[in-house]
């Protein structure tokens, strides 16, 4: 083959310059000033304003490396040496139809104790709370709703030195309400479960750990307001609710438990209170919460209320010691709130269902609220799925 000279490579580098730019891409202008203005919607850059150069093309990520930020590299072991390491617990929050709640007592420490336990590994904490409530009551069942889930800190007292607890991510499932059949299956196994009972729920501070206390109350609350699972550092909501900040249930219900009946009270018969249930126009009434107590109760007819003609639901009696009470209830539609003319109370918006959970009212709570119901239509109201309860302002509005 015969050798080239400098000259001829020089003409051959030449003339392939030539054809690249005037045969292949006759059209095209791919100058630098042409780039920038494609880039720039056709804009030519300014004077003095330099090109940016092209982003570094990253590396590629190799087996055994993990990329946590940009920029920043760590092995696969040293970045889940960084990771906390938390144990992970389910428990489940059971109600009779009453609206207490279901404790344990146990062989290994004097507290009270929700069922659960501990997650195992590589177990849904669902699939623990069902497996745990089955191993400790002998009930068969699945729980998928969550109530809450608690932070529990390292340092959260009740754990002995040795256990090295590294603090603990708790879940709560909704059991539900257990009728009469459902509480006699109960099957306590030969250890560790050394018996259940119902508690009022202002007793369980006195029954339980202090966390675990306000774990189980914050749960409840959460279960009643219906906003979807809550959110706990050591049994404290990050975001409380309107039940939260008032301490609803922190002190025992006021019993109000007796037969319910339909139309006026007799003539002779003692009556112990006259209360209305109140509706706003998306179906929800006005309940009362004290702010001393946290007790709930319905509201009385009062000047700073508007509403329609009221109309006689019923009435509850109850026998004492000085013979036969009532307590009379109707119903109307609120179409205004002046300013609170009673400081000592809250004013809520409920569904009827979330005021009869607030309540002590025993069997009869089921007939009074067919007849609240019944009064909602006639007033041609729509029912109220439960959502939150809201706190109504303290200078009052119309609707």
């Amino acid at each position: 083959m015969p050798q080239l000279t400098d000259t001829d490579r020089t003409d051959r580098a030449d003339h392939a310059t030539e054809d690249c730019t005037t045969e292949e891409h006759p059209t095209e202008d791919r100058t630098a000033e042409g780039h920038a203005a494609e880039e720039h919607g056709g804009v030519d850059r300014p004077a003095g304003e330099r090109e940016l150069p092209e982003p570094a093309v990253p590396a590629p990520v190799t087996p055994g490396r993990l990329a946590h930020t940009v920029g920043t590299w760590m092995t696969a072991a040293e970045y889940g040496a960084s990771r906390a390491a938390l144990w992970s617990a389910a428990c489940v929050l059971v109600t009779d139809p009453d609206g207490r709640v279901l404790v344990q007592t146990v062989d290994y420490r004097p507290d009270r104790l929700l069922p659960g336990g501990a997650v195992d590994a590589g177990e849904a904490p669902s699939a623990a709370a069902a497996r745990e409530v089955y191993e400790e009551l002998g009930i068969r069942d699945h729980f998928p709703r969550g109530l809450a889930v608690d932070w529990i800190p390292a340092d959260a007292p009740g754990f002995e030195p040795e256990m090295r607890f590294p603090g603990e991510i708790l879940h709560v499932f909704d059991g539900g309400t257990w009728n009469a059949e459902r509480i006699a299956a109960i099957r306590l196994p030969a250890q560790e479960i050394t018996g259940v009972h119902f508690a009022e729920p202002a007793d369980l501070p006195g029954l339980m750990h202090p966390g675990d206390a306000r774990r189980a109350l914050s749960a409840l609350r959460a279960r009643i307001e219906g906003g979807g699972p809550a959110l706990l550092e050591d049994g404290r909501p990050t975001t409380p609710g309107a039940l939260d900040r008032l301490g609803a249930l922190r002190t025992r219900r006021t019993p109000q438990r007796g037969t319910w009946c339909a139309g006026p009270a007799p003539e002779t018969a003692r009556v112990e209170d006259r209360a209305a249930w109140l509706f706003a126009p998306d179906g929800r009434v006005m309940v009362l919460i004290d702010h001393a107590t946290g007790n709930a109760r319905l509201p009385e007819p009062g000047p700073e209320l508007t509403i329609t003609e009221a109309e006689l639901l019923g009435h509850l009696t109850e026998e004492g010691a000085a013979g036969r009470g009532v307590r009379i209830r109707s119903a109307a539609r609120l179409r205004a709130l002046g300013p609170a003319a009673d400081a000592r109370h809250a004013r809520l918006l409920a569904t009827p269902e979330q005021v009869r959970d607030l309540c002590d009212w025993g069997p009869a709570a089921a007939d009074q609220l067919t007849a609240v119901h019944a009064a909602r239509t006639r007033l041609g109201l729509p029912r109220s799925p439960r959502r939150p309860c809201t706190e109504l302002p303290a200078e009052g509005l119309a609707w």
